[in-house]
């Protein structure tokens, strides 16, 4: 707070933001393309190879090749899939709805409204130096994206996304909990902090990276850029929803403005598994 979140240099602070785009627009040049890019959509299999021993060295890229030439039969059989064709197709309509809900439960979970707004939401929870503790949310942050990363592939995406949201629910309930009897109780600070810390490492167990992936998973090679298009629209307006729209609904909730988001939460849990199939290891085969 007193480096560069003050009055004066709080413009630096936001500036320099823009100093990984730069690097990395500079460095960009120096990347190479992306192999199945080259051989699958472009046909040009000389390329991809150079582009294959750029990325992984010296080695015999042909199994990768023989992979991807696969793929690529598989994608020549299967016609290419518009946005407004799949929103209106009856085929993938159960596949469509799965994937937009699961962005819809990363969203609607209120995590954003921690990330945006953990300063103010610390300050009412009566913790007395909310900056370090919105310091320790982004800590908590990056450590568990690494725990989802080794557990991802192990557990599943389906059980990390129940016990993702399943613990954010119950966190939820917590914050509402502390935030009502803190005023009785001085330690119940404690407590919403403790469950806000909570409430980041569940999601970033599933919540966060899953619906990313899944939705690539779900769909072969035909529709799979339209879903993904129509599933990123669907994140980033929520997304846009939530942050303009959290402080009014804490004005008008007060303490159990978390108990909105531990009704949702409870709801997209119940979905996920009740619709949500497990994809780990599975092929469209």
């Amino acid at each position: 707070d007193f480096v560069l979140g003050n009055d004066a240099m709080w413009p630096l602070l936001l500036g320099l933001s823009g100093a990984p785009a730069i690097l990395q627009s500079l460095l960009l040049p120096f990347c190479p393309e992306s192999p199945r890019y080259l051989y699958i959509l472009l046909g040009k299999e000389q390329e991809a190879r150079k582009s294959l021993r750029r990325l992984k060295g010296a080695y015999d890229p042909t199994p990768d090749l023989e992979e991807m030439k696969r793929e690529k039969d598989e994608a020549d059989k299967e016609p290419r899939v518009s946005i407004l064709s799949l929103i209106f197709s009856s085929v993938y309509r159960q596949q469509l709805f799965v994937a937009l809900m699961m962005h819809l439960s990363q969203q609607l979970s209120g995590i954003n409204a921690i990330f945006y707004y953990s300063t103010a939401i610390f300050a009412q929870a009566g913790v007395s130096q909310p900056v370090y503790a919105t310091i320790g949310v982004g800590v908590i942050n990056t450590v568990f994206t690494l725990v989802s990363v080794a557990l991802v592939d192990k557990a599943g995406r389906r059980t990390l996304s129940l016990v993702g949201l399943g613990g954010m629910c119950c966190c939820a309930v917590a914050m509402t909990v502390g935030l009502k009897l803190q005023n009785d109780f001085s330690w119940m600070s404690y407590v919403s902090m403790s469950a806000i810390f909570l409430f980041v490492s569940f999601f970033e167990i599933g919540p966060g990276p899953i619906p990313w992936f899944i939705v690539a998973e779900l769909f072969s090679e035909g529709p799979r850029p339209a879903a993904i298009a129509l599933a990123g629209c669907c994140n980033w307006t929520s997304n846009f929803i939530i942050a303009m729209t959290f402080p009014y609904i804490q004005v008008w909730l007060d303490c159990y403005v978390f108990i909105l988001f531990a009704v949702l939460l409870f709801v997209f849990t119940l979905f996920i598994y009740l619709r949500v199939p497990e994809t780990k290891g599975k092929t469209f085969k």
